[in-house]
Parts: C-alpha cells; sequence; structure tokens
C-alpha cells in the first residue's frame, strides 16, 4: 500500500472554488449544511466529468465521508461547486 500525504482545502457555502490545479485523490469530504441547503458537485477540473454529487438533508448537520479504497482520482484537479447553504473541507491525497 503506497503512502501519501493527506491534505485539505476548503470551498465555501454557495461558492465554486478550485481545491488543487493538479492530479490527487479525494479521500474524505466533511459537510456543514444548513435546512437551506444545495448540492455539493466535485468535477474533475473546472468544467471536467462530475466526480461525486451528493444533496444533504433538509435539516442543519454536518457529516463526514470516508471514500473507500484509494479514494476518488481527479486526474486534472478536485472542484468543487456548492449550493447555498453547504460548506465543505476536501481532504486530498
Amino acid at each position: 500500500m503506497m503512502q501519501t500525504d493527506v491534505k485539505s482545502g476548503t470551498a465555501g457555502a454557495g461558492a465554486s472554488t478550485a481545491v488543487t490545479s493538479f492530479r490527487a485523490r479525494i479521500k474524505a469530504l466533511a459537510l456543514t449544511y444548513t435546512s437551506a441547503a444545495g448540492n455539493i458537485s466535485i468535477t474533475d477540473g473546472n468544467g471536467g466529468a462530475t466526480l461525486f454529487s451528493f444533496t444533504p438533508a433538509a435539516a442543519a448537520g454536518s457529516l463526514y465521508m470516508l471514500f473507500p479504497g484509494e479514494g476518488i482520482l481527479a486526474e486534472t484537479g478536485i472542484y468543487v461547486t456548492n449550493g447555498t447553504g453547504t460548506a465543505a473541507t476536501v481532504f486530498y491525497g
């Protein structure tokens, strides 16, 4: 098994954010959201293929997701688009 350093990047509520601009694997995701939470979408770079999409419950809360195996590979970078009321921390390596 290959060991990699894990880093994190944040994407604010209602924002589109380039978390990385290089090849990386998404290891985990921490979300916080309000009752007016919107969808979170992670793509392979800006405008690339959708790698992950999730809509939180319509109630305030938080959620931590650990992705299995080596995580989700983003070949050209990790780009996150959050709906209103949803913020994310992306853990990658």
